[in-house]
């Protein structure tokens, strides 16, 4: 796998999928709405580039990521760079002997990038990740020149992580394409789940597209499709998909 040249950055068609925090439900976001939009007709794919952890395939990203939007890609191919430690990209890499680079992340992509018309691109915890010795999340979705799509808890604590990575995503040059609340849940004991929306709307200046509901028991593509039909703005999504493979 040979690296592009790092001064010519790639540009993709499709959303960069982001978490304010580790552990937000991004994964199941993608793959949601990836399954939501190829019903609907779209011709999109999924990337995790690099993922870290699990102790099986069945526990990894990348097999979720498949299962759940319905594409045929190998695991390998949704995620090319899978390492074994729960680090952080550049940690878990060091550990198994590999040197990532802008370059090299983006073209073990590019089979993908050619195969659709666009892609939902997740990356690896949040954007101020440690990607390489140089680059963090960030970067790497800048050098894909991609809207961001943020994935955030919906209780106590989000509005000041969805305003911070709001913030950090324009000061590095990106549109924030909107913001996706995960594991709503309307009757819970934190009211706070009752004005996090609004809020983040009024003091981030980013939409939110959807609130979706804590969900129970096993996840299936058909739960997680329901819910993301049910509880997020689709339309407002395919226009911003709409948008980005002009």
């Amino acid at each position: 796998m040979s690296d592009v040249a790092a001064d010519k950055p790639v540009k993709w068609t499709g959303l960069f999928v982001s978490g304010t925090d580790t552990g937000v439900g991004k994964t199941i976001i993608t793959a949601g709405l990836a399954a939501v939009l190829r019903a609907d007709g779209l011709e999109i794919g999924v990337y995790k580039p690099v993922q870290s952890g699990g102790e099986t395939e069945e526990m990894r990203d990348s097999y979720l990521l498949r299962a759940i939007s319905g594409v045929s890609d190998a695991p390998e191919e949704i995620a090319p760079f899978s390492f074994s430690a729960p680090l952080a990209p550049l940690l878990a890499a060091e550990a198994e002997g590999v040197a990532l680079s802008l370059p090299r992340v983006a073209a073990a992509g590019e089979p993908l990038k050619q195969k659709y018309k666009a892609l939902l691109v997740e990356g690896a915890g949040g954007l101020a990740v440690p990607l390489t010795k140089a680059e963090l999340i960030v970067d790497f979705a800048a050098y894909l020149g991609m809207p961001v799509l943020l994935v955030a808890r919906a209780g106590l604590g989000t509005i000041n992580h969805t305003i911070l990575s709001v913030a950090y995503a324009r000061q590095h040059g990106l549109r924030v394409a909107g913001v996706i609340l995960n594991g709503y849940r309307p009757n819970d004991s934190d009211k706070s789940m009752e004005s996090n929306a609004a809020l983040i709307e009024e003091y981030a200046g980013a939409q939110v597209l959807g609130q979706i509901p804590w969900m129970e028991g096993e996840i299936s593509q058909t739960s997680v499709t329901e819910a993301i039909r049910a509880y997020a703005d689709t339309e407002k999504i395919r226009e911003l998909f709409s948008i980005s493979t002009r």
